[in-house]
């Protein structure tokens, strides 16, 4: 899971920061350890995360 808040100079709308959040997932290898432990890939999950104000929006 990554939480991002949207930030207004980057991004037009929370898709883009869900995305972005999605992307730092995948960048930064956050399922390593678990697939270090034995789990398999089509068992991980991710979220992004992306708020602005009181509107969030959960993206996979």
């Amino acid at each position: 899971m990554e939480f991002k808040v949207k930030n207004n100079k980057k991004e037009q709308k929370l898709e883009e920061t869900v995305q972005s959040a999605l992307m730092q997932i995948k960048e930064k290898n956050y399922d390593a350890e678990l697939l270090a432990r034995g789990i398999p890939k089509e068992k991980i999950r991710h979220y992004g995360f992306a708020f602005e104000g009181k509107n969030v929006l959960i993206g996979s």
